[in-house]
């Protein structure tokens, strides 16, 4: 294939690493390419831009800004990563929501790619478009990269308990296939309307993903104590986390060891199978006219802003100035200014069939808003209490 140009040349080859992504990215207009501002011992993959614009831009005309917001936590466990190159038409974008330290993440960061590219056929099953190969596939990667990760903090890392949520798309101008486990989310803006593609993974909650989690936790020996996996974890599927799969009697004894539980209780645990997995949840949506971008963002943005109001902010922010890149920083101090506890990472994709300034401004209902706050805080207590009830 002819380049335009040489922009359009690094756009393809280049693969970028940062030593973090704790605050808003910005842009080095000199050389066209992303930098990032160190002060936290974490990776980022970026790739190169156009550099009229402060968005990244592929050679789909897709454009997309990414950022990572730490909040009051300790340390920042998450991740982003967005590549182009090899895919044909495809380009990937992941979120890595880490916890108990960055290592499953700096793990995966790599080699989640990497093996999706060879269950995929370096994105030949992408083109043909078979869905079911297209999900057995992604799903043997996911499981394949979590027995790798497994072995590799066996081998290497003899007390790191980490473990990594991901969700990961590969987008074309019409298809959009998503593969998830956790609790990040996928929001895609059709004409203004939000659709939440994914459901969170969680171990509470009334909604039918939660109790499905919940049952399987459950017949695997596990239990739930205040919408936690043994009273630990607020995940239900998940990369890493040796305790909850194959060192699950290491758990019992660190519990019995903190004073969680009593030797009579574990002696009647008997576990079937592991607590957390790394199953994939595998999607398929068609892009057509009216889809105006998507939001890919860990629940750090979720459980803050929900995805009308997600909507609508970016949609706003488009119609202003029309830089992805500014509306998905403004999208994370939003959530920050809302008081989110939690380190917030997001990738936005306009998928450049919107001509923002022709969309008129949305106003939002504070009232409405503040009502919709209590209602999801209503939410999760009453889903917590089901969850134990069970």
């Amino acid at each position: 294939m002819a380049l335009l140009n040489s922009r359009l040349e690094r756009f393809l080859l280049t693969k970028l690493h940062f030593s973090n992504c704790r605050t808003k990215t910005t842009i080095n207009r000199s050389n066209s390419f992303v930098s990032v501002r160190p002060k936290s011992q974490q990776q980022c993959s970026a790739i190169a831009l156009d550099a009229m614009s402060s968005s990244l831009t592929d050679v789909a005309g897709i454009r997309w800004g990414y950022t990572s917001l730490q909040g009051v936590r300790d340390e920042m466990e998450d991740d982003i990563v967005i590549r182009s190159d090899g895919l044909d038409g495809f380009s990937f974008a992941a979120v890595f929501d880490g916890h108990a330290g960055f290592s499953s993440v700096n793990f995966l960061r790599d080699e989640l790619y990497k093996e999706c590219i060879t269950a995929l056929h370096g994105g030949l099953l992408l083109r043909g478009k078979d869905f079911n190969n297209i999900r057995k596939a992604l799903k043997e990667a996911f499981e394949n990269v979590d027995a790798k990760l497994l072995n590799w903090l066996e081998m290497t890392c003899k007390e790191d308990e980490s473990g990594s949520t991901a969700t990961i798309v590969f987008l074309a101008d019409d298809m959009l296939i998503i593969s998830h486990i956790g609790d990040s989310s996928v929001v895609l803006s059709r004409s203004g309307r939000p659709e939440v593609l994914t459901d969170p993974h969680r171990p509470y909650g009334s909604n039918k993903v939660s109790l499905q989690e919940i049952r399987r936790i459950r017949e695997a020996g596990g239990w739930i104590v205040n919408g936690r996996i043994c009273g630990d974890i607020a995940v239900s599927r998940a990369f890493g986390d040796i305790l909850f799969k194959t060192k699950k009697n290491k758990m019992l004894k660190k519990g019995l060891e903190e004073g969680k539980w009593s030797g009579k209780f574990i002696s009647r645990v008997q576990f079937n199978s592991d607590l957390l997995i790394a199953s994939p949840d595998v999607f398929q949506v068609s892009l057509g006219s009216d889809a105006e971008f998507i939001v890919l963002a860990s629940d750090g943005l979720w459980d803050y802003i929900d995805s009308s109001d997600a909507v609508t902010f970016v949609r706003n922010q488009l119609r202003e100035h029309g830089d992805v890149q500014l509306a998905c920083e403004a999208l994370a101090q939003a959530a920050m200014d809302r008081r989110s506890l939690d380190n917030v990472s997001i990738v936005i994709a306009d998928l450049g069939r919107t001509d923002w300034k022709g969309i008129p401004l949305e106003q939002q209902n504070v009232f409405y808003e503040f009502g919709q706050a209590i209602a999801t805080m209503g939410i999760v207590w009453l889903g917590i209490w089901v969850s134990s009830m069970l």
